[in-house]
């Protein structure tokens, strides 16, 4: 069992039965407090028949309320169905409450938390203290029901406004995990229309140049083939001269860069469910092979993380040094995982160890928590003599 199937992410519904059932123990824990008719139907002081109806009573309202606060908590699917279960509960509890007696009173607490986790705050902020209301009166009906109501006056209202604010993050953290994705889409869009415009600048001059001079030397060569053959050295060296420029953007396109990666890692890690703290800003004047470097590092760093670490929290720096052998840009990635003890090094730490070489680099490595041996620290090192003033 890895940590992804042990966690589900806040608003993000369960992927597999093992997240459904971690999510329905979740909200099952809460069903604690129905111990008051619980003992009341075991102590037995209501016929047969009423036990019966009781616990089939009981066993309905449970239902009900788990599959509403599961299914709609997040997005209401079906408002009118919303709105339909919450009249269902409110009516079974006062049902069972008028049935059965004080004990019976805390099914109202219940609705109070569905009506809290699953309507819209302007609905929520008027209905909880109704349903508050409503065990009051329903308990002011009965003996000895003063302390009980007492006792469950504050556990509805503060459950049912809490939940609205669990409600609200919920829905907050889906509509930014929306706009993350808008956000990437965009970028993703932008960055196909920029190498539109850069290849239409490459190639449109040369292209049209091309065409021009073999219309010219088509029409040059049947009675003047000497000029004909000017033109078609011309046409090859333009060609030769585009393929240089369209190899060179491709390049360009290709190198990876240590912003887009710490934006690239920053996202990553949070669709990963890991806690992320990630630098925004990077040292001015760092080389471009060793800055190629350190990105190329940052990305496996971080695909490890969340791939194999099992990782809750993970911390990228950026630190400027200086050494005895010359100052040094450091990247440090360091997560909580399970670390790497007893493991080989991978096809990826050793390429990153070559790709460091030819900077003049290092790479180390090292527990995050050396007495436990958990979590993985990397270190990578380049040489970096420029830019230092405004990074310290």
């Amino acid at each position: 069992m890895n940590d992804d199937e042990m966690s589900v992410g806040l608003g993000r519904p369960p992927a597999t039965a093992r997240q459904a059932g971690i999510k329905l123990l979740w909200i099952g824990i809460w069903l604690a407090f129905m111990s008051a008719p619980v003992k009341d139907l075991a102590d037995g002081n209501h016929t047969p028949w009423a036990t019966a109806l009781g616990v089939l009573g009981l066993l309905v309202f449970v239902g009900a309320y788990l599959v509403l606060v599961f299914r709609h908590t997040s997005k209401a699917l079906d408002p009118f169905r919303v709105r339909a279960s919450i009249a269902f509960l409110g009516a079974v509890a006062v049902l069972m409450s008028l049935t059965f007696g004080t004990p019976w009173l805390v099914l109202f607490v219940y609705v109070s938390v569905s009506v809290g986790a699953t309507l819209p705050l302007r609905t929520a902020r008027w209905l909880i203290p109704v349903v508050t209301a409503v065990l009051v009166g329903v308990g002011a009906t009965q003996e000895d029901a003063r302390e009980i109501i007492t006792a469950l006056v504050f556990p509805a209202l503060l459950g049912g406004f809490a939940m609205t604010g669990v409600r609200q993050l919920v829905r907050t953290t889906i509509e930014l995990r929306q706009a993350r994705a808008t956000v990437a889409q965009l970028a993703a869009n932008e960055e196909r229309l920029r190498l539109a415009r850069d290849l239409h600048d490459l190639l449109g001059h040369s292209l049209s140049l091309i065409t021009l001079k073999s219309e010219l030397a088509g029409r040059m060569l049947p009675d003047r083939p000497e000029l004909a053959a000017a033109q078609v050295a011309d046409i090859e060296q333009v060609s030769r001269q585009a393929l240089v420029d369209v190899r060179s953007a491709v390049t360009g396109y290709r190198r990876p860069t240590l912003p887009g990666e710490l934006a690239g890692a920053r996202t990553a890690l949070a669709a990963a469910g890991v806690d992320a703290d990630v630098p925004a800003d990077v040292p001015e004047g760092l080389p471009e092979k060793a800055e190629e470097v350190l990105a190329w590092g940052l990305r496996e760093a971080v695909t490890n993380v969340v791939r194999h670490s099992g990782a809750r929290r993970c911390t990228v720096t950026l630190t400027p040094r200086q050494t005895l052998d010359g100052r040094v840009l450091e990247l440090t990635v360091a997560d909580d995982g399970r670390g790497a003890a007893g493991t080989a090094p991978g096809n990826g730490l050793t390429g990153l160890t070559e790709r460091l070489a030819s900077v003049d680099g290092t790479l180390t490595t090292r527990p995050t928590h050396p007495r436990s041996g958990k979590g993985f620290t990397m270190v990578l090192s380049v040489p970096f003599e420029s830019g230092l003033g405004s990074a310290e």
